[in-house]
């Protein structure tokens, strides 16, 4: 096992502030990424519902032309 050496207290202190500025930084970070996939989440909702309100529509038009079909195709005799 090696034995323990000097260390430059520059680089202590050094590693010191960096670590600190880490665990300073992280609850910004993590609310940062919580916010992200909010957004993102609410996105896709809004593209889900137009995409439903999308299909919803053309199967609407696509009963209302069968109707109007059937009924012109109906004998008048």
């Amino acid at each position: 096992m090696s034995q323990p050496e000097f260390v430059n207290g520059a680089v202590v202190d050094s590693t010191t502030t960096v670590n600190a500025s880490v665990g300073a930084v992280a609850p910004a970070m993590a609310m940062g990424n919580l916010y992200q996939t909010i957004g993102n989440s609410v996105a896709m909702a809004a593209a889900n519902a137009v995409y439903a309100q999308q299909q919803g529509w053309m199967t609407s038009q696509s009963a209302g032309t069968l109707g109007v079909t059937k009924i012109f195709s109906q004998n008048k005799g």
